[in-house]
């Protein structure tokens, strides 16, 4: 039977196919927001991976380095990240060697994120976040927000929409009262 006499057959029973109800590549690039329409090589294995898979989350889009300061921050957003994941929240942290911060080993900086800091939040390759070779993604949170990372743990938050509702430097921690209402408010918009 070809897929139109199933489809067919199906709607004289009255259900479709699994198949005729999944969207179309069309529809979910409409759906997606803008600023989402960029695809990052994962961490762990360098495997391509859409940011449109986050339409309709909040996200939290982090610049991460291996050898800053602030790395012990790592703990906090893995918190944040496993306390408001159900409620629809996502770290996306995205390593970055702009401020000499960063290992140029993939790898070496995989360790670091996921086994020395327990990272299960989503981590992309380096990229780079500031100036006139900042990614498209970057550059626009930059704009819309006036901020540019100034350093590493530069944290943007971006609402359901995929709009960004808020910068927050280094020096806002994970933990930071400001940062954890502007992160509920978000997660409570609809």
């Amino acid at each position: 039977m070809n897929r139109r006499s199933l489809l067919l057959s199906s709607l004289a029973w009255g259900a479709l196919p699994a198949w005729a109800n999944a969207p179309t590549a069309a529809s979910t690039a409409a759906s997606c927001p803008g600023l989402l329409r960029h695809t990052f090589n994962r961490l762990q294995d360098e495997k391509p991976q859409a940011l449109c898979q986050y339409s309709g989350k909040v996200l939290l889009v982090v610049n991460t380095a291996s050898y800053c300061g602030f790395t012990g921050q790592f703990e906090g957003l893995e918190a944040l990240n496993a306390k408001y994941a159900a409620r629809g929240l996502v770290v996306l942290g995205f390593p970055s060697s702009d401020f000499k911060q960063e290992d140029a080993d993939a790898k070496k900086t995989a360790e670091v994120c996921f086994n020395t800091y327990g990272v299960k939040f989503p981590m992309f390759t380096d990229t780079r976040v500031k100036g006139e070779g900042a990614h498209p993604l970057f550059a626009e949170l930059a704009r819309a927000t006036g901020s540019q990372p100034g350093w590493n743990f530069n944290k943007y938050l971006v609402g359901r929409d995929g709009k960004p509702i808020a910068h927050f430097g280094s020096l806002t921690g994970p933990d930071s009262r400001k940062m954890l209402s502007a992160i509920e408010s978000a997660l409570a918009a609809r």
